[in-house]
């Protein structure tokens, strides 16, 4: 049965979940900012039906312009009913949730039945390499997270009894360590002690719609992967999975000066996140650590993925 999307804003996440949604049969509502519209654009209008090998037009999701800074909001009454509605719009500049903000008293009056928010496990702030779970209160001191838990927490009083995703660092095709490698950008930075948690875009794909087929909300769920490690054994597999030489070993306290504040905030917690509670729901991780992930995201890459729908997680393989 035919489903109606709202996907706010987009983004990494959003658009692979966007093609997922068309290539299943439903509608998907997709927001962008005014001037930008990176799925109509970068979309082909033909592909390929893999089981006939024959041409057909590829279906394209209704895009409409939300942008906050210019105070551009779109009436969401006639574009709905919703069957899910979800959000990966980060804080504004202050903090404030631009949705919340200009179309949450939209949505409490669609009262979607199932409503999912994009946040981020740095919530969490610095646990020196222990465990982060669901129970654990956000306690990071960086802004950028301090944010998220307000963000987090308007979203939670809102009256929508939405699922709260936290997602740690995410990678795929596009957006992976082999880029850097090939074009010689990648750093090789050791620190003792220091972990990172990650995530493959297909299992953040997969953990949404396995989340709202199942009534999930209401709640917070860690979506990330089984194996947190330093960023260098990722680059390692990287490295040799592409044939090329590592970059030159750095030590951390010899370059963090020379790092930028986004970069820096990135190394200066260190936690490992737990997806205990995503597993307990039945969902099964399609990549449960990046050297399945790895493999894959090259392989699409390079064009080698003889089926990319099925591919792609979409929340019924998993369990």
């Amino acid at each position: 049965m035919a489903e109606r999307w709202l996907v706010l804003g987009g983004g990494y996440c959003g658009m692979r979940l966007v093609d997922l949604l068309l290539d299943l049969g439903h509608e998907v509502v997709v927001t962008h900012r005014a001037g930008t519209n990176r799925h109509v654009i970068h979309q082909p209008a033909v592909t390929v039906d893999h089981n006939t090998s024959s041409p057909r037009l590829r279906p394209q999701p209704q895009a409409v312009v939300f942008d906050s800074s210019q105070g551009i909001a779109p009436d969401l009454g006639p574009l709905g009913p919703f069957t899910a509605v979800l959000s990966t719009i980060p804080p504004g500049e202050a903090g404030v949730d631009p949705v919340q903000d200009q179309l949450g008293a939209a949505l409490r009056q669609e009262a979607p039945p199932w409503v999912g928010y994009l946040s981020t496990s740095g919530v969490y702030g610095d646990l020196q390499g222990s465990w982060a779970d669901e129970s654990l209160p956000p306690r990071s001191l960086i802004p950028r997270s301090r944010h998220r838990i307000g963000c987090e927490a308007v979203w939670r009083a809102s009256g929508l009894a939405p699922l709260i995703l936290r997602l740690p660092g995410i990678y795929g095709p596009g957006r992976s360590p082999f880029s850097r490698l090939r074009e010689s950008r990648a750093r090789l930075i050791h620190k003792p002690g220091q972990v990172f948690s990650r995530v493959h875009v297909d299992d953040v794909v997969g953990a949404i719609l396995w989340c709202q087929r199942h009534g999930y909300r209401d709640t917070v769920v860690n979506v990330c992967d089984a194996l947190p490690c330093p960023s260098s054994e990722l680059l390692g597999l990287a490295a040799h999975l592409l044939g090329c030489k590592l970059p030159s070993y750095e030590r951390y306290q010899d370059v963090k000066a020379t790092m930028g504040p986004m970069a820096q905030s990135f190394w200066r917690e260190n936690r490992r996140v737990s997806n205990r509670r995503l597993l307990s729901w039945g969902y099964a991780l399609r990549y449960p650590t990046y050297r399945e992930g790895l493999v894959a995201t090259l392989a699409e890459e390079r064009g080698e993925t003889f089926n990319p729908t099925h591919h792609r997680a979409d929340g019924l393989l998993a369990g």
